[in-house]
């Protein structure tokens, strides 16, 4: 806002000096420096910006040679016609932004004895207004935009100071839901898995101490500690379930997952990404990186397949993945390798169908296979 309303100072300035040039001498033979001399000047002021940026920068020889110009021009001017020494008012500005602080107050010291000399030289008499008013206004001036660029120094450190306060508190509290998370995991564990695991440890060792003098005994005791096993392995599938995949963490996308898959040393995979990419929750990003995770595994272990396409598509109401591969392909459908591992389609389709989505196979014998999961994106904001 200073900066504009100085820029349109001056040229008004500059502008009301040749014009009470004119008028007051008709057909000086000056006029002609006079005109040449104020165009040149306009020319220059204009060109100042393009220098780059001068407030709180360390000026460059490019901007001092033009500072250098703008004042040179101007005292020529005021020696020509003194009328233009209140031209120097917004170069006052100019300097104080362009120069360090020293080195602008020397400057406008220097201009303001110029403008002191050509109001004397314009006066008919001794007046001592015109010998006290310049430096007054220009130390008023110099004053003023000291104390703002202060002011606005300090706002800068303020804001800052703000930002990087909020980056470490939002640091520290990542740092403290991780280390909630790890406690909460370590308790469940406990409370869970581990006494799951010792409680089948002292079955186990009772049937065993039992097994020949008592088998009913020995049999029960195994019945239990395996009913106890199922529940553990239950519990630790929830756990597990409710981790999202390392491959997601620390906020990475899931087009950046799924281009860094592979399905092994043999076999050229690729990604693509259709769409405009839309923010997906995390249980949706976790269930396709796991599909793609298993589809890739069964690739590698069945198809006997050279290459693999991974696509990801945006359409606005869901999100489709297709995982198509070039291998022997399969006239129905069948879950090769252990549904413990997680990558069996019944699983891929169980973790589908969790989030209102639907997994199709499309494959021949000799073909290769085209396997799709879309999820609905209405039901999870």
């Amino acid at each position: 806002m200073l900066a504009t309303v100085m820029h349109t100072a001056f040229f008004l300035l500059l502008g009301a000096s040749v014009a009470r040039f004119l008028l007051r001498h008709p057909g000086s033979p000056n006029t002609p420096w006079i005109i040449a001399l104020s165009a040149a000047l306009a020319l220059l002021y204009v060109l100042g910006p393009a220098l780059g940026p001068a407030l709180g920068a360390t000026p460059t020889l490019r901007r001092l040679t033009w500072l250098g110009l703008v004042v040179t021009a101007w005292v020529v001017l005021v020696v020509l016609a003194p009328s233009f020494a209140w031209c120097a008012v917004p170069l006052f500005y100019t300097a104080l932004r362009t120069l360090p602080p020293r080195a602008a107050i020397v400057l406008v010291a220097l201009l303001t004895v110029f403008v002191v000399a050509a109001q004397l030289k314009l006066s008919h008499g001794f007046d001592p207004n015109l010998l006290l008013a310049p430096p007054a206004i220009a130390a008023l001036a110099t004053a003023v935009f000291v104390h703002m660029e202060r002011q606005a120094q300090a706002q800068r450190a303020l804001i800052d100071d703000l930002i990087r306060t909020r980056r470490e508190l939002a640091a520290t509290e990542r740092r403290e839901g991780t280390l909630a998370e790890r406690q909460r995991l370590s308790m469940e564990i406990h409370d869970t898995l581990a006494q799951h695991l010792s409680s089948q440890q002292m079955l186990l060792q009772a049937a065993d101490r039992v097994w020949d003098g008592d088998p009913a005994t020995a049999r029960a005791h195994v019945r239990t500690a395996t009913g106890i096993a199922a529940r553990g392995l239950a519990e630790a599938r929830r756990l597990v379930h409710d981790l999202a995949p390392p491959e997601l963490a620390g906020g990475a996308g899931l087009a950046d997952a799924l281009r860094a898959l592979d399905a092994g040393p043999d076999i050229d995979v690729r990604f693509h990404l259709e769409g405009t990419p839309a923010p997906l929750p995390d249980r949706v990003q976790s269930a396709l990186l796991r599909v793609a995770q298993g589809a890739l595994a069964n690739v590698r272990e069945h198809a006997h397949a050279r290459n693999a396409a991974l696509t990801l598509s945006f359409l606005g109401d869901q999100v489709v993945l297709d995982i198509a591969d070039d291998g022997h392909g399969f006239t129905e459908p069948r879950t090769p390798g252990s549904d413990d591992r997680g990558h069996g389609l019944p699983a891929m389709r169980a973790r589908v169908g969790q989030l209102g989505g639907t997994l199709t196979i499309e494959s021949t014998a000799g073909e290769g296979t085209v396997l799709s999961a879309a999820i609905p994106l209405e039901h999870h904001p």
